[in-house]
Formats: C-alpha cells, sequence, structure tokens
C-alpha cells in the first residue's frame, strides 16, 4: 500500500473529522454541560463503533473489487452518488441550535458512557454507508490484500478521530463561543460541501 494514499487518506479523515457534524457536536455538548470526562468516554465508543462499520466494509467490498469490474463500477458511482448527496445537504443544512447551558445530571459510569457512544454509532447506518463510499478509493488493487488494507485504513482513522475528539473534550469550554457563531457555521458549511464533493469526483475517477 503506498504512502501516498495513506497520507492522503489522513488528511482527508482529519478534514471530515474536526468538521461539525453530528458527533462532534454531541462530543463537544456533552464536554461542556457534564464534564470532559463525559466527552471523553463518549468519543471512545463512537470511535470504537467505527472498527464495526470497517470489518463491515471491509469483507464485503474486498470480494466485490477483486472479482467483478462491473459490479465495482456499480459500488464505484453509487458511492460517488452518496458523497454527492452528503455535499448536498451539507449545503441545505442551516446552524443549529445549541444549549450550553449547565445541566445538573447524575454522573453516569464511564462504562456506561462508553457503550452509549458505541451504539450511537454501530446503530447509525449512514456510517456504515459512508465507510463503504470513502474507503475504495484509498485502496490499492497491486499490493496487500484488500481486506487487510481497508483495515488497515480505518484503524488510521479511528486514532485519528479519537486525538480530535478527545482534543475537542479538553478544549470544551474554549470551543464553545464558536457553536452559537454564524460566520464558524457559514465557513465549515462550505468546507464540508468542498471536501464531500472533491471526495465524491475522485471515486468517480477511481480505476478498478
Amino acid at each position: 500500500m503506498e504512502l501516498q494514499l495513506i497520507i492522503s487518506f489522513l488528511g482527508a479523515s482529519i478534514l471530515l473529522t474536526i468538521m461539525p457534524g453530528p458527533d462532534n457536536i454531541f462530543v463537544l455538548t456533552e464536554s461542556i454541560t457534564k464534564g470532559q470526562r463525559n466527552g471523553i468516554a463518549i468519543s471512545l465508543g463512537l470511535v470504537s463503533g467505527i472498527l464495526i462499520h470497517t470489518l463491515a466494509a471491509a469483507t464485503g467490498l474486498s470480494i466485490i473489487i477483486q472479482k467483478s469490474a462491473l459490479a465495482f463500477t456499480i459500488i464505484k458511482y453509487l458511492g460517488a452518488g452518496y458523497l454527492f448527496y452528503l455535499a448536498y445537504k451539507a449545503l441545505k443544512e442551516k446552524q443549529p441550535i445549541v444549549n450550553l447551558e449547565k445541566k445538573n445530571s447524575h454522573e453516569k459510569g464511564f462504562g456506561k458512557l462508553v457503550r452509549k457512544g458505541f451504539f450511537m454509532n454501530v446503530l447509525n447506518p449512514k456510517v456504515s454507508l459512508f465507510f463503504i463510499a470513502f474507503l475504495p478509493q484509498f485502496i490499492s488493487t497491486s499490493g496487500y490484500n484488500i481486506t487487510l488494507q481497508m483495515i488497515l485504513l480505518g484503524l488510521i482513522f479511528m486514532v485519528q478521530a479519537i486525538a480530535i475528539f478527545s482534543l475537542i473534550s479538553i478544549l470544551s469550554g474554549r470551543l464553545s463561543h464558536y457553536l452559537n457563531s454564524s460566520k464558524f457555521w457559514k465557513a465549515t458549511k462550505w468546507g464540508k460541501v468542498s471536501v464531500l464533493s472533491t471526495l465524491g469526483i475522485t471515486l468517480m475517477l477511481a480505476k478498478k
């Protein structure tokens, strides 16, 4: 597997992870309202769920890529279409109203919070669809086993995601004022649209 592909994947993963979405906004608001510990526990759960989606995508897509050029082409265009759909959804997003008021709630056990994040991720079919569309762009068909390549990419995604989510939790107090800033949301919206559209175009041009 080429180093250039790994670096490209890592760069795209970081960009997608830092852009505001349901997961990192949830981690941020949990950290602000209930403490950094809660945010980090939720982060660990969310990221551990990625492994399940990666294994599902790796085992299914690797067979398709190796056995059928036609099936790969169909998956490729469906994946690109899904990425364009996500870009369109991002374009239509409106600034969410985020309640940052401190809540008086009983502190849950660390393990329970990890499980909550895990099931939030695993039970979200949109995550599976995203990985099916995202991973094939960074696979080399002339190299290591394709399944192993996808698992490696999934692990890289997990490591950078937990690093960024944990950083969000730790810096939650300093980041809170951005959540209700219209300029911040406008900039991140267009950034998200650009990244997803670029990924969609890249996938469409990918060759088996």
